[in-house]
């Protein structure tokens, strides 16, 4: 099924001239954000693959890398098709290497934490096991299936990638008993390694696939990470969607769907709680011992991305609930000052508030008026560099984290597409 809304380049950039005023600070933004990620992120490879780094960190991240070329989906361009093809190719390529790592070099070259002790190769920039490492390569080709009706990236890569997937998460469903990874990370934070002897904390069975770390790469405080969780949710559909439409590969579909079922069952049972102030919600993470962590982190998934993710409409009652604590002091990485106002990370200082998280606000929101106020908001907190960063300071955009970070400049251009009715879900 081809998307209805792909534009020229040409075309968009006339839709966002239209809308906003091509001298709108929003367009001025957007023009910049928009062309840095394709001209400046992208290596094409001898093999037809095609190497994205971050930004300013010279590796490859399987999350960033998706995230950052989704807004392309929107063009009708075949280059940008090809590139978006070579980016899915080399993720499959780099998680049939290894599901549990994030980050990977070029080539075998051993840079990166080489000194952490886990299971390190050469290929490997840092193994902090994540679950949207996993979730969001899957989802970056089954959109590049619905935008461009393709299906040559579900390939022969594509289903022993989406076979150790399968494994990993249901592994990880018993972590302490069958998972044979471990990480830790010497002289650092206590945010950087695991606990345990690399194990992490305890967890008791819920159904939910364990991660050590959050889409931050800060490590988890308890092991059930609950929006990571919806997130394959999500995702399990869409690999048992192309499993019957595409691939025909039913063991695949029927192991999918009965791990979506496990999961979803334990994030209602055991990731739900009744907050003394916002009522029923959803926790952060759990450990299925009766523990729970009230709060929200920047990065995605987070809970507040829940309806963006696909687990839930954004009407729903305890999203609702979830959505007022986060956006509150009562989630204690919410920041109020005299420029800003959002959600930050344990993962930057203290009252900077990041970019990707104000998107995320606009992005889920119903409210036409506050994704507006959001577009504002991030084009007038640049920081005179006209491009996204990852926090800066609600009192002062000028003190900002990440010079260039190419992840925030895709936020805010899905943003204004979203704006545009150029829905990407």
């Amino acid at each position: 099924m081809k998307a209805p809304f792909r534009l020229t380049r040409g075309e968009l950039l006339a839709r966002v001239d239209q809308e906003f005023g091509g001298e709108s600070e929003i367009a001025k933004v957007f023009r910049n954000t928009f062309s840095d990620t394709l001209e400046n992120t992208v290596e094409e490879l001898p093999d037809g693959s095609v190497f994205v780094v971050t930004g300013d960190i010279p590796a490859m991240w399987l999350r960033d890398s998706a995230a950052q070329f989704r807004p392309y989906l929107v063009l009708k361009d075949g280059r940008i098709e090809e590139i978006i093809r070579g980016i899915i190719k080399r993720q499959f390529f780099y998680i049939n290497h290894d599901p549990y790592a994030n980050a990977f070099n070029r080539e075998e070259n051993g840079r990166g934490h080489q000194d952490d002790l886990t299971e390190m190769t050469p290929l490997i920039w840092e193994r902090k096991y994540e679950i949207d490492s996993l979730c969001y390569p899957v989802q970056l080709a089954y959109l590049f299936w619905k935008a461009t009706g393709r299906t040559d990236c579900f390939d022969a890569g594509y289903a022993r990638a989406v076979d150790r997937i399968l494994d990993l998460w249901k592994t990880e469903q018993n972590h302490a008993s069958d998972s044979p990874y471990t990480f830790q990370r010497r002289d650092c934070v206590p945010s950087d390694t695991l606990p345990n002897g690399g194990k992490g904390t305890p967890v008791g069975y819920t159904g939910m696939t364990w991660s050590g770390f959050r889409p931050s790469d800060d490590a988890a405080k308890y092991g059930y990470l609950v929006p990571a969780n919806m997130f394959a949710a999500v995702v399990l559909g869409y690999v048992e969607e192309i499993a019957v439409k595409v691939t025909k590969n039913l063991p695949q579909a029927e192991k999918a769907a009965e791990l979506a079922r496990e999961i979803r069952a334990g994030i209602e049972q055991y990731g739900k709680v009744e907050h003394p102030e916002f009522g029923l919600v959803y926790a952060y993470e759990t450990d299925g011992l009766g523990n729970y962590n009230f709060m929200d982190d920047a990065n995605v998934p987070s809970l507040l991305s829940t309806p963006y993710l696909g687990y839930l409409p954004a009407d729903d009652e305890v999203y609702l609930n979830t959505r007022a604590l986060i956006l509150s002091s009562a989630n204690p990485y919410y920041y109020s000052g005299r420029k800003a106002r959002g959600i930050g990370s344990p993962h930057t200082p203290e009252n900077y508030v990041w970019h990707i998280a104000l998107a995320m606000q606009g992005l889920t929101s119903t409210d036409r008026r506050e994704k507006r106020e959001m577009l504002e908001l991030m084009a007038n907190t640049h920081g005179g560099t006209g491009l996204m960063h990852e926090g800066f300071h609600v009192d002062d955009p000028a003190r900002y984290t990440r010079e260039w970070f190419s992840w925030a400049n895709s936020m805010f251009c899905e943003l204004v597409l979203d704006y545009l009715g150029l829905s990407l879900r």
